[in-house]
């Protein structure tokens, strides 16, 4: 007997740091970095939270309020591995930058860095 039932595709989709600098210019973007805390400390994107991949729980996700989830690290990999646990957990599309914070450095977009927060609401990080 078949099951009834909607199966789900589940898929990772990769993006370049310009399309996740215009979504975050434009409120799209919900930026989760999943580098431990002492990376995230030194240098990371204006707005992201940091949910490192150690300790990574779906759970923990803040509500996403319409926007799509981006996960991000240093170069991809553990983007991937938390988009793996979260797509385990039921997600059928998690999004992560492609080349992680390596790309978004090479495109010279803004990070801000240590007790900074975010940057002056008239500065882009992407500027």
């Amino acid at each position: 007997m078949a099951e009834t039932g909607v199966f789900a595709e589940r898929r990772l989709i990769e993006i370049e740091a310009a399309t996740l600098c215009r979504w975050l210019d434009m409120g799209r973007a919900l930026l989760v970095d999943v580098r431990e805390e002492d990376e995230f400390a030194e240098d990371r994107i204006s707005g992201a939270i940091n949910l490192p991949l150690s300790s990574f729980d779906p759970a923990r996700l803040p509500d996403i309020g319409g926007r799509r989830l981006v996960l991000v690290c240093a170069v991809g990999r553990r983007s991937a591995q938390a988009a793996g646990i979260l797509m385990a957990a039921g997600h059928t599309e998690v999004t992560h930058l492609r080349g992680g914070m390596l790309s978004w450095d090479d495109a010279q977009y803004r990070t801000v860095s240590h007790s900074a927060q975010v940057l002056p609401a008239a500065l882009s990080p992407c500027a």
